[in-house]
């Protein structure tokens, strides 16, 4: 059988072509936005298009949700599976989510909720895995060199968001917004396990949001509902929190313990921690995970309850994770056991600092968190578990 897969470059996509492969499936790749991130949805009905009509395709996938390949996809009669792995995705609450030939498979229950109703029995919820074969393989070929670069006590792979927070772009919010987004900022990064902003936004916030946005604020015109709330709350404030997090949480860290970070980021607003620039997404950060005695993993707040995918990385990669609680989390692992996870700032000092000095209890969480995600949570479980429900 032949299944295309539409590809724009995410880290996912390689690990679930393998998995695709390993299924037994023949796959035809669309690699052209890869390399081309101007490409237009008429483009993308075209390229679709194209190995529908040369082709005998059982299925298109992408990782996240194309509108417009949905409707191709209606119009030829084929089956359309997407995973997402991101949030916000606001392309879901297009129109053609309600399409009989999608498939959705959504990583977060939160975002699950808010989607299964204008497709109830096609919308699925699928958490995310880790690649552990590709893992295994690429930490057996550490070179001395890497082990000195990547060990380290505490540290963090990933963006510090600076550079994606559009409220700290925003010229023109009022001073009522300005004080409203201070305060609920603050507010939120008193709360771990729930995302308060949604419905603590009122419409004045939103418009003056919009207004000041102008053409750059995230319209949809063929919605199944009004999305300015939900792109204001996900898109414009959890990435503005997001950026305050994670400074002030590496901060904190580096006051009492040796921290690095691997970022691409801006990283002027720091003080103490030691910054390495970024790493490979394939064949580094793995290295980085089983080296590093502490992981930290900082949720973005649009993932309201799911895992985000340095979870399952960092734990694939026999590494410690340390993790801000996410309601998710003991749906599949026992904190304590094979994670462990903080509900403040506080609480997080206090167990990094438990945590360097017992080196037997970390490094048995490590393999008991390790083996639980090679056991239950690969690519190819949740593949087979896609197309079980198909």
């Amino acid at each position: 059988m032949k299944a295309l897969f539409y590809r724009y470059g995410s880290i996912c996509e390689p690990d679930m072509l393998d998995a695709l492969k390993r299924a037994g499936l023949e796959m035809i790749e669309i690699t052209d936005e890869i390399l081309n991130k101007k490409i237009t949805d008429s483009d993308r009905i075209s390229l679709v298009e194209t190995e529908l009509k040369a082709q005998d395709i059982v299925f298109v996938f992408t990782i996240n949700f194309y509108p417009a390949i949905s409707e191709i996809c209606k119009l030829y009669n084929t089956l359309y599976l997407f995973w997402t792995v991101d949030s916000p995705v606001p392309e879901l609450f297009s129109k053609s989510i309600m399409n009989p030939t999608n498939r959705a498979f959504l990583f977060d229950r939160a975002q699950y909720d808010a989607i299964k109703k204008y497709n109830h029995d096609l919308v699925k919820y699928l958490p995310l895995a880790a690649a552990t074969d590709r893992f295994d393989e690429c930490i057996a070929g550490v070179t001395e060199a890497e082990r000195v670069k990547f060990s380290s006590d505490i540290s963090f792979v990933g963006s510090l968001y600076i550079e994606k927070d559009p409220i700290s772009r925003l010229d023109g919010l009022s001073d009522y917004s300005k004080g409203y987004i201070s305060a609920l900022t603050e507010a939120t990064l008193g709360i771990y396990g729930y995302y308060p902003v949604k419905e603590a936004l009122n419409e004045t916030i939103i418009s003056d949001v919009m207004k000041t946005a102008g053409d750059t604020f995230y319209k949809n015109v063929a919605s199944v509902t009004d999305t300015n709330s939900y792109v204001v709350s996900h898109s414009y404030m959890a990435y503005h929190i997001a950026a305050e997090e994670r400074v002030r949480t590496l901060n904190k860290l580096a006051e009492f313990f040796d921290v690095k970070l691997f970022t691409r980021s801006d990283t002027s607003l720091l003080r103490g921690v030691q910054v390495m620039g970024g790493v490979k997404t394939l064949d580094e950060m793995p290295k980085v995970f089983n080296l590093s005695k502490i992981n930290l993993n900082m949720t973005m707040r649009a993932i309201e309850t799911g895992l985000p995918l340095r979870i399952f990385d960092i734990m694939g990669s026999g590494g410690f994770l340390m993790t801000n609680y996410q309601s998710e989390l003991e749906e599949y692992f026992v904190i304590g056991q094979d994670l462990e996870a903080y509900s403040s700032l506080d609480e997080l000092v206090d167990k990094c600092a438990y945590y360097l000095e017992h080196d037997d209890e970390r490094k048995a969480i490590a393999i008991n968190g390790y083996e639980k995600v090679k056991n239950n949570h690969t690519y190819f479980h949740r593949l087979r578990s896609m197309l079980a429900a198909i």
